[in-house]
């Protein structure tokens, strides 16, 4: 599955990033909670540079509570403030402006031995598309200021958004990398809805998701989709066993898979199946650990 995603808004929103960067202190880079390694934009390393930067990962609620506090250890030991938040039900936004002020603290008290008056912390919140920045920033915002959709790639153009009194949020569009070198990335970030289902094969993704499952949480699945607990070759046996159990059959009694698909991606992604986390610290190779130290 060799995916290409770098359309023109992307390109213009590289250029963003390096041009509002110096107005900012603190960037919160936003990540989703089940796959922080895939979700995460290694262009970012680059851009931000020694930019104070805040890891915030978002839809925690939909992550396996264990393995979060997993990767909150590790970022902490590589000196990496992070903080998980829902921002729908507003968990852990409390802290994130905790840790948002802390961060900027040195930054605005510098300003202020050089006389200037006290003013809010500037941030810029970063992320690729559909990680949850626009619900993100409403729920920041206690209103509807950002754009918002279930879509990737709602947001287009730059705006700030006035936190409160003591935080001002420069928002930006989502942006990931040209291309997908590795498969991995590319199908959790199509697990999770990060790339449209409309330019994959969704049967191919799910039957891929349903094994990466089994290898995880297998009783989840078994429990879910009531299928018996035996060793499956490959998804498409799982999705075409899943596809049984729902009825989701065609004229001859044929499994029409593509609905199926349809069903566990959805039900994957509404936490249906169970709190899930694709991805653990154990998992981060070296080049991932060299960018994040």
């Amino acid at each position: 599955m060799n995916i290409q995603w770098f359309p023109g808004h992307m390109a213009k929103t590289r250029r963003i990033l390096a041009e509002n960067l110096k107005y900012v202190d603190v960037v919160i880079e936003l990540l989703d909670a089940r796959i922080p390694i895939s979700s995460r934009n290694p262009e970012f390393d680059n851009l931000l540079k020694t930019k104070p930067r805040l890891i915030t990962l978002n839809k925690c609620d939909l992550a396996d509570n264990d393995i979060s506090k997993e990767w909150e250890a590790w970022y902490k030991s590589k000196g990496l403030v992070s903080v998980f938040i829902d921002s729908i039900k507003g968990t852990g936004i409390p802290k994130l402006f905790s840790e948002l002020k802390e961060l900027a603290k040195d930054k605005i008290e510098a300003d202020m031995a050089r006389g200037r008056k006290f003013r809010p912390v500037k941030t810029m919140v970063v992320g690729i598309p559909n990680v949850g920045k626009s619900s993100f920033i409403n729920r920041i915002a206690g209103r509807a200021r950002a754009q918002t959709g279930d879509k990737p790639g709602v947001t287009r153009a730059k705006q700030w958004v006035r936190v409160n009194n003591e935080i001002e949020l420069l928002d930006t569009p989502g942006i990931l990398w040209p291309k997908f070198e590795d498969l991995t990335t590319g199908l959790h970030l199509s697990f999770t809805g990060a790339i449209k289902d409309d330019v994959v094969d969704i049967v191919e993704v799910a039957s891929h998701l349903l094994m990466k499952l089994m290898q995880l949480y297998p009783q989840m699945v078994i429990q879910r989709y009531k299928i018996q607990s035996i060793e499956y070759e490959n998804g498409y046996d799982i999705l075409e066993n899943v596809g049984m159990k729902r009825g989701c059959l065609v004229s001859g009694g044929e499994v029409d898979l593509t609905r199926t698909a349809g069903i566990v991606l959805d039900e994957f992604r509404g936490a249906k199946i169970g709190r899930i986390s694709l991805e653990r610290p154990s998992d981060v190779t070296d080049t991932v650990e060299k960018e994040e130290g």
